[in-house]
């Protein structure tokens, strides 16, 4: 399903070259549920990027869905990272404008779906999550483990095959933690493929294996 092929990335510096990862060579199989690990500036987030199409400066070879995506155009990635991809980052990333209701009905209308089934899936979904009772309030009436519950809502509302979390729990009490890790396990059961950037390593063990990544290389998988 995901495949990386010596997949780098650098910037210029003064000095020369700074490496953020180097000769990441990977594969991730359909309904994985994979955890990445590391120190701070190991290069997790930016390989989550990457694995998101939300970076295109690199190089190597990265195939998702068998699609060569180190080949492709900037609006062909965009389109199959709506596709196939749903994204949690650690800050939520919400709408400030927009109610609880709107920011979960965004990624269905990017997929053009009709109004009619837009509001079919956010009742289910609201109701899934158990915030039917939060929809009409924004994003500053709510608490963080609210905000980050909205968030993982949004990432999975289109149902994509895979769910790219960044620390999801990273500003969460323990157990508002241990309820997103539990919903990303049930999703994989479900056959989603999830993989999830943490440094905890209780959350960690929700995966099926580990990669290590250490000064930007793969130092154990």
């Amino acid at each position: 399903m995901i495949k990386l092929r010596n997949v780098e990335k650098s910037y210029k510096t003064g000095a020369g070259e700074t490496f953020v990862l180097r000769r990441i060579s990977s594969e991730i199989q359909k309904g994985e549920f994979v955890t990445i690990m590391g120190p701070s500036g190991a290069g997790k987030s930016t390989l989550l990027s990457i694995l998101g199409m939300l970076d295109g400066d690199w190089r190597g070879e990265y195939y998702l869905m068998g699609e060569p995506v180190h080949a492709m155009k900037p609006r062909a990635r965009i389109e199959l990272n709506k596709r196939y991809i749903g994204f949690v980052f650690q800050q939520y990333h919400l709408l400030d404008d927009l109610n609880v209701y709107e920011n979960l009905e965004i990624p269905l209308s990017y997929r053009n779906v009709k109004r009619k089934e837009r509001q079919a899936i956010v009742a289910d979904t609201l109701d899934r999550f158990q915030i039917v009772g939060k929809k009409d309030l924004y994003p500053n009436q709510l608490s963080g483990g609210q905000q980050q519950l909205v968030a993982v809502a949004r990432a999975i509302i289109a149902e994509p095959t895979v769910i790219l979390a960044d620390e999801p729990t990273g500003s969460l009490h323990s157990s508002q933690g241990r309820m997103i890790m539990d919903l990303l396990k049930q999703l994989n059961r479900e056959g989603t493929t999830i993989v999830q950037v943490t440094h905890n390593e209780e959350y960690a063990a929700y995966g099926d294996r580990i990669i290590q990544l250490k000064d930007g290389w793969i130092v154990e998988e």
